[in-house]
């Protein structure tokens, strides 16, 4: 168990699939099936652990892009509700988020919903978008929310000594559409603009999931963190955080 008497079911990146290095979209919940397990059965061993050895406090990690409903304005809190209709490709996968996110809530503790993490120079998304891979899908309006894993590690020590239950979206204050993030991504790496696909032939090449993520995906607040939790990003724009991670100085030191 970790100091002062709490625990984490997950830690960034461990034991998880990173979501920028999936390739088969078509059958996402297959390629998440043990990531699932860890946030379904993995959390309820964890609880019931916690709860044997009288851990006062539980912080759990969880996610926030591509999860809202897809309808209304373009940010969502943590009090807007959850897509009623997921793709039927990320069904267990969008259940097994929302399960984690009630039972841990409802034992009194805190899901960090953090938003796609970056700060690896040697992220597997920037070799697709040098490739070409990463077209912008439609009329690329899908909403994502960005976190530099400094950052979402700093809110996380600050979630520890914070009492729950409660819900945080640990996300950067740009929330972007794919349209604006993508090419400007490309620019940083000296990559070509990214190819533009219509749905049809995305939803052929890839099935239904990435269309929507790069369409109709809604982005996340990070005010009820910044206010609860006295939280602020040192990287508060993915604009300002790709520049130093992906830049070209970054990479040549690399």
């Amino acid at each position: 168990m970790p100091p002062r008497g709490q625990a984490t079911p997950e830690s960034p990146n461990t034991q998880l699939i990173p979501f920028r290095s999936l390739t088969d979209f078509k059958h996402f919940d297959r390629s998440f099936a043990q990531t699932n397990r860890l946030r379904t059965e993995g959390t309820d061993a964890l609880l019931a652990a916690a709860r044997e050895a009288g851990v006062r406090r539980f912080v759990a990690q969880s996610f926030a892009p591509h999860r809202y409903a897809r309808e209304g304005g373009p940010v969502k809190t943590e009090d807007d509700p959850l897509d009623p209709t997921p793709v039927p490709a990320m069904r267990e996968t969008e259940a097994a988020m929302a399960y984690l996110d009630r039972v841990v809530t409802e034992a009194g503790g805190i899901a960090l919903r953090y938003g796609g993490f970056y700060g690896d120079p040697d992220d597997a998304m920037i070799d697709a978008v040098r490739a070409g891979k990463f077209p912008i899908v439609g009329n690329g309006e899908g909403m994502w929310s960005f976190i530099h894993l400094d950052d979402a590690a700093e809110a996380t020590v600050l979630a520890l000594d914070h009492d729950g239950p409660a819900l945080y979206n640990i996300v950067d204050d740009e929330p972007a559409p794919t349209r604006v993030w993508l090419p400007e991504l490309a620019k940083i790496i000296g990559a070509k603009p990214p190819r533009r696909f219509p749905r049809w032939l995305a939803r052929v090449l890839a099935g239904e999931a990435p269309v929507v993520m790069a369409t109709e995906s809604r982005g996340a607040s990070n005010a009820k963190a910044k206010r609860e939790l006295d939280w602020s990003p040192a990287h508060p724009s993915w604009r300002q955080g790709f520049a130093e991670v992906f830049g070209p100085t970054r990479i040549r030191e690399g």
